[in-house]
């Protein structure tokens, strides 16, 4: 693809976590855990729950990663011996998996990332690994898609940016209303992608959305 060149100018927005307090230990997360089992009603220390506050703290660890991530990272480098390209990029069925911030219940779905490049193009694996940064972090849609979009516009400075999220929501197929087979479909355009409708239209028609009527 051309070789690498250093982007100046990246979004800054390394770890969440609060800097003035120090995190909860091990032992205190495996409590917590402990603490809900006694609370629905079993017993934390019968054979088959043992072990469970020590994965479950251990799982937490992987699904909310994102926060001590800085997703401006992956966009430090890019290429700009592509041949002259600038056409639309387009990465479609980025899967993810993340939890909202209301009842912590999982977000399951795909990512859709279109942007058109100003003389440079970044790694397709990077744009993946954007997307999970934001997703491991208890979010919500709508936010997470603005948050893909934004920091992709603010570090690379193409002319535009196009974002598509497609998700299931656990919260809402499992628990309080149960809705199965219910998709959420929330967008973020910025550009060209916002200003000119043939760029727009190029995205959700490749995407297939526009026909389907799930986007305007």
């Amino acid at each position: 693809m051309g070789q690498p060149s250093k982007l100046i100018g990246s979004v800054k927005n390394r770890s969440l976590r609060p800097q003035k307090e120090q995190p909860p230990t091990q032992a205190e997360a495996e409590n917590a855990v402990r603490t809900l089992i006694r609370w629905v009603g079993d017993d934390p220390d019968r054979e088959g729950l043992r072990g469970t506050p020590k994965r479950v703290a251990k799982a937490y660890k992987e699904w909310f990663a994102g926060y001590d991530e800085d997703p401006s990272d992956y966009l430090q480098r890019t290429f700009e011996q592509v041949g002259g390209y600038d056409e639309m990029v387009l990465l479609r069925d980025i899967r993810f998996e993340s939890h909202c911030e209301h009842h912590i219940a999982p977000i399951i779905g795909s990512v859709h990332i279109g942007y058109l490049p100003r003389n440079r193009v970044i790694g397709i694996s990077k744009l993946a690994r954007l997307v999970d940064t934001f997703a491991r972090r208890l979010q919500v849609q709508e936010k997470m898609t603005a948050e893909i979009a934004n920091c992709l516009n603010s570090g690379l400075k193409p002319h535009g940016v196009g974002v598509v999220v497609e998700a299931a929501h656990e919260c809402m197929t499992t628990r309080g209303v149960h809705k199965t087979e219910v998709t959420m479909v929330t967008s973020r355009m910025l550009g060209a992608f916002r200003t000119q409708k043939q760029t727009r239209d190029e995205f959700l028609s490749a995407l297939n959305l526009r026909s389907k009527g799930r986007i305007r």
